[in-house]
């Protein structure tokens, strides 16, 4: 290995990766299977890739071409050099609109050549629903189709001119009448011509195998087209002409209900002749909410185009009236249409749990069946799946007779492997009886090729292999693949992860309290990998802003994964790669709710660091930003809050105290508040309200860095009617819910005083064993609370995040804890449920701003929403992070990362708003961001809406409670 990574670094003017974390990051694609690679070569150009086939064949060493490893059978993975197209080779070379073609580089992903072909009213017609990340190297690879491909075909069908390099170094062009073809080809196929002529299915997604019919006169003899779908078995692309088609000016979506999917499945085929642009379909069983779908238990998603929108809202209707169906509707909008979508586009990520929570997974995703034939075919695969005690949701492109599904293969025992096995043999054989083919869009891979037979013929498949040996005599490029396949039951990478359960602080109740298994949800389906952020999305932050691979979702649980099985990463908890890989994971917990498999990376970064750290001494920031909350009830107790502002603007001890704390230099250290909210609280006099008890938590930020919130807060709340009480401070049996002062002498020398506390800090940095001391006095100090009916107010977003979800999972054997959990609401759910009858102050303001991360992936912000909107705050908050996420953007080496994060969408959307807008951000770490690093105050909507009251903004002493409405 260190003659070859010596000889590779000499040779190539990319990058060369065979370090620990580079190896693991490649070991896996979306597929079952796993292969460690020797190491990993990101080529500058088409030398490069010249050179690392010249290195790897003098040593003898495989070479396996990868996009963005979103391929479902195995193909992008090997162990030999795993070549990276999306770093440096990803280029738009050029696109030319007369002539409806670009000139793409490998790595290209989909959706920039779409964003670039959009103006000039055109697009590239194959769109899978990984579009946002997939690149047209893969595409060609794989031949990828996607939901359009009714109308525009697959990439084979859009593929003019490729360029390629093959395993011994020739450059060749391909094209059609022969163009580029390597020598022995043709003669190949013009002695073959009656075999190709007769042993290929005639469907529209037939996939498998090589495509040699493309090579017929008839067919043009196209080098290019026979090419798609090679897998990177025959050589290595480096650039393609690909054509463009018109894209339709409007767009209608019907979405037909029907009674089951069967009868869906037998209606598709008779509306091609209305000349769709997709004929999509899916069943109850994938979906998670009906919300906005037309009666029935399984839809079809129809799109019509036309130069209006008129036109495409006829056209669709048209096709309601033949379509037979229970139920329809017609959306002409755009964001109803990307709404309906996204429920199909995350299908392959939500298949990959059945509804009980029980793991599905890849291995037959994309059988396809002429589509006369779908109906039949899904009643007998239904009817297998039966026969086989196993599950499985199927959905995909009913027009094109391709279906998509994942099915509970238990890939963990020998007994379930051999059930895989025995299943998928029996499946191929069924696919073939329908007329099918084994791959209708993802490729075979490892997966399917080992069954080629059973649908082509020994001798057919003879002739792949004749192929390959034309092209790639030594067996160089993805060995393994379509021809000489590996068993399909082989190198799963289930088989390495440890069998017994590993010891682990959370709960994981998703996954049954495994920690191997909450890992497993990856299943590397890359919507983590988007380079940019749409609608309220937040996941992942921190790829966007440094587009390296270990700093997405998928590659941390890439590293994760390799930890566990201790054969790349083999120093386990104390790995410095994983540490390093989870070092710029923001913890906004964006993929809970936007990974389709919810990966939890910032509850599985606070486990690493738990277990990383333990004995060891830690990072300064996690002593003095994780362990916030008692420094600042110190400051509070000694009444030094003015001393410690007064010191932190002194130059040299600000940045004394930062370089001590771990803190980054560019940061200002925000101002402590001379009252804290609980002493304004004390000093306040007598509430109002007669309404329904709600308790007001007071958390760290709010009660010691921005108590105006708190103030604005009780405010509002009691303006609405409600009651108002803090928390008790003193731990007492038996006492009724009040102010937090005792009412008994004898009560106060029992008791013992103390605050309730989220844990928040301690969680993100790992600090676990404190954080469970902490919850567990917080959780006695509320046992009188959970004895009544009232709802618990929470306006830090992260606070009441890590209420609700850390909380139960951190003391998941504790019933106090879901219990609490159970009663956290927002300050707008508060308002909505426990006075619904209240009407805000009406504002008439636009509002501009960012949704909370832990807000989105947690909580959710209907309930804010729909409060804004009666309070007159118009205009939508953007999605995203902030960059600060609590102790993140404050620790040194994290500024530029941070400040990257703000500048993606939160800052731009600030300095482009009306002068007039408010700009609100309920969470501290939003606020301060805002005002370190573009000079602008947020404000969280509690202070907007009591400086809204008819009386001013003031508070319940007569004191300025709000901020001044000045931006």
């Amino acid at each position: 290995m260190s003659d070859l990574e010596a000889e590779l670094r000499g040779a190539v003017r990319g990058d060369v990766g065979f370090d620990v974390t580079s190896r693991a990051l490649v070991t896996m694609d979306a597929s079952n299977y796993r292969r460690v690679p020797l190491g990993v070569v990101a080529p500058r150009d088409a030398d490069d890739v010249a050179a690392v086939l010249a290195v790897c064949r003098a040593h003898g060493v495989p070479v396996v071409p990868r996009g963005g490893g979103t391929s479902i059978a195995g193909q992008a993975t090997g162990t030999g050099v795993v070549l990276d197209f999306t770093r440096y080779m990803n280029r738009l070379v050029t696109l030319d609109p007369a002539a409806r073609t670009a000139v793409v580089q490998p790595g290209l992903v989909l959706d920039r050549l779409q964003e670039a072909a959009a103006p000039h009213g055109l697009r590239f017609g194959p769109d899978p629903s990984t579009h946002s990340r997939c690149t047209l190297g893969g595409m060609i690879g794989n031949n990828s189709c996607g939901s359009h491909s009714v109308a525009w075909g697959t990439t084979a069908d859009s593929v003019r001119e490729l360029d390629v390099v093959t395993a011994r170094g020739e450059r060749l062009r391909l094209g059609r009448g022969w163009a580029g073809a390597p020598d022995g080809l043709r003669a190949l196929v013009e002695g073959e011509r009656a075999r190709l002529r007769t042993g290929f299915p005639e469907l529209p997604r037939r996939i498998s195998g090589y495509a040699l019919d493309a090579l017929l006169p008839e067919k043009g003899a196209d080098v290019a087209r026979s090419f798609c779908g090679s897998e990177g078995t025959l050589g290595v692309l480096t650039e393609a002409v690909v054509d463009l088609v018109e894209a339709p000016r409007a767009r209608a979506l019907a979405v037909l209900g029907y009674a089951d999917e069967c009868a869906a499945a037998e209606a598709a085929v008779g509306l091609l002749p209305y000349r769709p642009l997709t004929v999509e379909g899916m069943a109850a069983d994938l979906v998670r909410s009906v919300a906005g779908l037309p009666r029935g238990v399984a839809w079809l998603f129809v799109e019509t185009g036309g130069d209006s929108a008129g036109e495409a809202r006829a056209r669709a209707e048209a096709i309601v009236r033949a379509a037979d169906a229970v139920d329809a509707r017609v959306v002409t909008d755009g964001a109803g249409q990307r709404a309906l979508w996204r429920i199909r586009e995350d299908a392959s990520g939500t298949a990959t749990r059945m509804p009980d929570g029980t793991e599905a997974w890849p291995g037959w995703e994309d059988c396809a069946v002429p589509p006369a034939r779908l109906g039949a075919y899904l009643r007998d695969f239904r009817a297998l799946l039966t026969a086989h005690g196993l599950r499985g949701a199927p959905y995909g492109h009913f027009g094109d007779g391709c279906i998509h599904v994942r099915i509970d293969f238990d890939l963990l025992t020998e007994a379930g492997v051999g059930r895989f096995r025995r299943f998928s043999e029996e499946l191929a054989d069924l696919v073939v009886a329908h007329g099918g083919s084994l791959s209708g869009e993802h490729g075979d891979g490892q997966a399917r090729a080992e069954l080629l037979p059973r649908m082509y013929g020994d001798e057919m498949v003879a002739l792949f292999e004749r192929a390959k040996a034309v092209w790639d005599p030594d067996d160089l490029l993805n060995p393994g693949m379509l021809v000489r396949p590996a068993p399909l039951d082989s190198g799963l990478r289930f088989a390495v992860l440890p069998r017994e359960p590993v010891d682990v602080a959370f709960g994981y109740p998703g996954d049954g309290g495994d920690f191997t298994a909450a890992v497993r949800r990856c299943v590397g389906v890359a919507k983590c990998r988007t380079t940019t952020a749409s609608g309220p999305a937040v996941m992942c932050p921190s790829y966007r802003a440094t587009g390296e691979e270990r700093h997405s979702t998928r590659g941390r649980a890439r590293l994760l994964h390799e930890m566990l099985a201790g054969e790349v990463v083999t120093d386990g908890w104390r790995s410095e790669e994983v540490r390093e890989a989870l070092d710029l994971c923001l913890s906004c917990k964006g993929c809970r709710s936007d990974c389709p498999v919810e990966v939890d990376m910032a509850t599985y970064k606070a486990e690493f660091l738990h277990h990383h750290y333990a004995g060891r001494r830690r990072p300064a920031a996690h002593y003095s930003m994780g362990r916030l909350p008692v420094w600042l009830r110190w400051v509070s107790r000694t009444r030094t809050a003015s001393l410690a502002n007064a010191l932190a603007g002194v130059r040299p001890l600000a940045w004394v105290a930062k370089r001590v704390g771990g803190i980054a230099a560019q940061r200002g250290i925000p101002r402590l508040a001379r009252e804290t909210f609980s002493g304004w609280w004390r000093g306040r006099g007598p509430g109002g309200g007669s309404g329904d008890l709600v308790v007001l938590w007071p958390d760290t930020f709010t009660e010691h860095l921005s108590p105006s919130v708190g103030r604005a807060a009780v405010r509002v709340l009691e303006a609405a009617g409600l009651r108002v009480a803090l928390p008790p401070t003193l731990r007492m049996r038996g006492r009724p819910v009040g102010d937090g002062r005792s009412r008994s002498a004898a009560a106060l020398l029992t008791a013992r005083r103390g605050r309730v506390c989220c844990g928040l800090t301690y969680v993100s940095t790992g600090q676990l064993d404190h954080a469970r001391v902490v919850l567990r006095r917080t959780l006695g100090l509320m046992e009188p609370v959970l004895e009544t009916d009232a709802p618990v107010v929470v306006l830090e977003p992260s606070c009441a995040a890590a209420l609700r979800g850390d909380l139960p999972e951190l003391l998941h054997d504790d019933p106090r804890a879901a219990r609490l959990a159970a009663r956290v609401l927002t300050f707008a759910e508060t308002l909505e449920r426990h006075a619904p009858g209240w009407r805000p102050p009406r504002l008439d303001r636009p509002a501009v701003g960012q949704t909370h991360c832990h807000q989105h992936a947690v909580l959710g912000d209907t309930a804010d929403r729909r409060l804004r909107e009666a309070a007159g705050l118009d205009g939508e908050l953007s999605g995203g992070c902030c960059g600060l996420a609590g102790n993140f953007g404050f620790e040194k080496g994290h500024f530029e990362v941070s400040a990257a994060c703000a500048e993606e969408r939160l800052l731009p959307s600030v300095r482009e708003a009306d002068p007039s807008a408010v700009v609100l951000a309920d969470g501290f770490s939003c606020r301060t961001q805002l005002e370190q690093l573009a000079g602008v105050r947020g404000r969280h909507l509690a202070e907007v809406l009591a400086e809204g009251l008819a009386d001013g903004p003031t508070d319940g002493r007569g004191a300025d409670a709000g901020p001044p409405p000045a931006r």
